[in-house]
């Protein structure tokens, strides 16, 4: 891709939005690896925890997009992250199971081994949204730090207010995932002999994901009205 081209910068953009849309989970980690500090020292696991998680996410993001280049795994990938999207729509897990610590560098070891834990969702997205180009993950990285680090708490109260953000995000990583799989090299040629039929199916992958997880979370809704409703009567 070129720099600056209208291709590259919609990359950059989706980038940047994947890492925003994936980051509520590094924010609440984030805090609760922190919160036992001194006010003075929560700024500083705030920073350096940060900049050592992206380091290992940075590392691992370019040795994805290496390992992309293998036959089929393009696929597999696109086929993950189509999971991972739909998570995102219905996953209600707590993070209870993170320990905040009760010094700075313990707090910093928890912050990068949580996210390490945690990032697989956003290396695998970010990777298949760069497509082989190892300058648009590091610039995605680079602008997505500060947002991560100032803006993430924000943006957490932004999709409470607001869950269609969430939709959206969950839109975009189905968009990157059908692109993944319509740029695997071993099926690569029947989207590429009909740009028609391409897009129809990136477009049928993204409304799919966002239905099943509108019905799961209705499902949800109303399983849970049911049990109000039987606890009143009893």
């Amino acid at each position: 891709m070129e720099l600056l081209s209208v291709e590259f910068l919609s990359a950059l953009i989706t980038i940047v939005f994947i890492d925003l849309i994936l980051a509520g989970d590094n924010a609440i980690v984030i805090g609760l690896a922190a919160r036992n500090l001194p006010t003075h020292q929560q700024k500083s696991a705030v920073i350096w925890g940060t900049v050592g998680a992206v380091g290992i996410r940075a590392i691992a993001t370019i040795l994805v997009v290496y390992l992309l280049d293998i036959p089929w795994l393009l696929m597999v990938g696109g086929i993950l992250l189509l999971w991972i999207a739909y998570k995102l729509l219905v996953d209600q897990n707590g993070h209870d199971d993170i320990k905040p610590g009760n010094t700075l560098w313990a707090s910093i070891r928890t912050i990068i081994i949580a996210d390490a834990a945690m990032g697989l969702d956003n290396v695998i997205a970010v990777a298949g949204a760069a497509h082989g180009d190892y300058l648009l993950v590091v610039l995605g990285l680079i602008i997505s730090i500060p947002i991560v680090v100032w803006g993430s708490t924000l943006f957490i109260k932004a999709i409470n207010r607001l869950p269609w953000i969430v939709y959206l995000g969950s839109g975009v990583l189905a968009y990157t995932a059908a692109k993944m799989i319509t740029h695997e090299p071993k099926v690569e040629h029947f989207f590429q002999s009909s740009p028609l039929f391409k897009w129809s199916f990136m477009i049928l992958v993204v409304i799919l994901v966002i239905v099943a997880g509108l019905w799961k979370n209705s499902m949800r809704l109303r399983m849970n009205a049911n049990k109000k409703s039987r606890g009143t009567h009893q």
